[in-house]
């Protein structure tokens, strides 16, 4: 018989960071426990608040009611949490952990040997200008070659001073640059801002305008001189028959998968097999998970052979994160056999 327990745990950010939905100082997340005879294992139910479809009133009394229903099949318990794709993660993390011979192992590989490592790209949080640039240079200087500017928040001129101030000291063959907006523009200005961003030779910006507006999404889509990754619209569409319909009516350059927020590793299968069925690009990023989750989602993408870089690179952005194997260098992220685990709840 399996024995599950959860507990909560409070990520503090080692600075505020800011987003278009506001400054961000901490993040809840919750650890489920397994145990069966000697072996246990971890999952990471890694809620967004205010993102993830998940956020509801009842979360804690889901997660309870998981724990007590553990013996279920898993794919049992998978179809009652559909509308919790965090705790479906969790869940398929933590099975995985508990049937592992190592329990922070879940998918054996020339990563977690330490033999290979996998391309990142460095997060750029939003802030003044001058923030933001040293932010820039900081990456660079850390060796990332591919970096993600949060954008939106500021007024649009100085975004794009900014932007062509970067471009003036590095040329797209120095770095790639990626752009999220996080729904901030507004449909009527959305064609024209991608129309300006276009010309500092972008690799994709994320989310232009809010989710929710399909129509409006596959009109950008279409017309876009810059190619758009659908991030937040992903989020909440659980059938295979909704997934299929929102990617052939949308029809965009990229998507983005966050484990978190689409229903974990069935989810993310799901969503690219659907993307290589409509010859969708598509790379995986963390959701402010601790290392718990970070460590699953970065072995999962692993496999998947993507040569993209992902966006897995928010290990360090926490005072109070676990010490794990997980390092970033030279703009990847790596596996050090060297490092042990440190996990206290």
């Amino acid at each position: 018989m399996i024995k599950a327990d959860y507990k909560k745990y409070v990520l503090n950010f080692k600075q505020a960071s800011g987003t278009s939905r506001g400054i961000l100082k901490s993040k809840e997340t919750w650890i489920i426990i397994l145990r069966e005879n000697r072996n246990q294992g971890l999952g990471e139910c890694g809620v967004f608040r205010g993102l993830s479809i998940d956020d509801r009133h009842d979360y804690q009394e889901k997660l309870k009611w998981t724990c007590e229903n553990i013996n279920l099949s898993l794919d049992v318990l998978l179809d009652e949490l559909i509308e919790f794709p965090s705790i479906q993660f969790g869940l398929e993390m933590a099975f995985k952990s508990l049937e592992s011979q190592n329990s922070f192992e879940l998918f054996p590989s020339n990563f977690t040997k330490g033999l290979d490592s996998i391309s990142i790209n460095g997060l750029i949080w939003m802030g003044t200008p001058s923030f933001m640039k040293q932010q820039i240079k900081d990456k660079i200087k850390a060796g990332f070659k591919c970096i993600k500017m949060k954008i939106g928040a500021l007024d649009f001129q100085s975004e794009i001073k900014l932007l062509k101030d970067i471009r003036k000291e590095f040329t797209s063959k120095d770095i790639e640059l990626r752009v999220d907006a996080n729904g901030a523009f507004s449909i009527s200005e959305a064609l024209d801002k991608l129309n300006i961003l276009s010309e500092f030779d972008l690799h994709s910006i994320e989310q232009p305008v809010k989710q929710g507006q399909v129509d409006a999404m596959a009109s950008l889509c279409e017309k876009t001189p810059l190619p758009i990754a659908l991030d937040e619209e992903l989020i909440g569409v659980f059938s295979t028959i909704k997934k299929r319909e929102l990617l052939h009516k949308i029809n965009p350059q990229y998507v983005i998968l966050k484990p978190s927020l689409v229903g974990g590793f069935q989810g993310s299968n799901e969503w690219i097999k659907l993307c290589n069925e409509q010859q969708i690009g598509w790379w995986i990023t963390s959701a402010l998970e601790s290392n718990i989750g970070l460590n699953a989602i970065a072995q999962f993408t692993y496999t998947k052979n993507n040569k993209l870089p992902q966006g897995l690179g928010t290990g360090s952005l926490f005072t109070n994160n676990f010490e794990s194997p997980l390092q970033v260098k030279n703009g990847t992220l790596q596996y050090d056999k060297s490092k042990q685990w440190n996990f206290n709840l």
